[in-house]
């Protein structure tokens, strides 16, 4: 029963992340993905539910864990789509310059090799976590609803705040400032 749950859930997961108002999907097309619009949620600390475990493989091959004594800010991507194009030196200038906040991202409906040359091309010196199903334990928080999603997960390890959708700077800064309560370098 247990399995049946978890399987419904991941296809469940699996459709909201895949949806498209065009009808077919096709992994050619960069338009064949739900797109957020850079929608940003922020939950009052009072209000805010454990994040799940988030752990796995990197794209290195290495295992990754998030620390949730730390606040972290998770990624969701894939090497196909546009507006992780444009956010990806944000991310990667951000994990410089506040090296006490954790990056992580979670690749989605994407194969290795082309997730690896994403990484490359933007330099991303941080982990990235190969295993999308991670996506399905959010539920009862903040899911990813899009590609791009950004989660924000506060010191306590409690989901914080979400942008569905590409990122700005000034976004990204200013919901760290209210998760973390200090100055956030951008």
């Amino acid at each position: 029963m247990k399995k049946t749950i978890a399987i419904i859930a991941a296809l469940a997961s699996a459709l909201t992340l895949t949806a498209c108002s065009s009808g077919g999907i096709s992994k050619s097309s960069e338009s064949a993905f739900v797109s957020g619009d850079g929608t940003a949620v922020f939950i009052k600390p009072a209000d805010r539910k454990p994040a799940p475990s988030v752990s796995g493989k990197t794209l290195s091959g290495t295992t990754f864990t998030v620390d949730k004594k730390r606040i972290a800010v998770i990624n969701v991507w894939a090497s196909w789509c546009s507006p992780c194009r444009a956010e990806a030196p944000i991310f990667q200038d951000f994990s410089i310059k506040n090296p006490n906040i954790q990056f992580v991202g979670i690749l989605t409906r994407d194969n290795i090799s082309a997730a690896q040359s994403f990484a490359s091309r933007f330099g991303l010196s941080y982990p990235t976590l190969v295993d999308d199903s991670i996506l399905t334990s959010f539920r009862g928080t903040l899911i990813p609803n899009a590609i791009p999603t950004t989660l924000i997960i506060d010191a306590q390890g409690r989901v914080a705040a979400r942008i569905s959708g590409a990122t700005s700077v000034a976004l990204l800064k200013d919901l760290l400032h209210k998760v973390s309560g200090s100055a956030i370098n951008a």
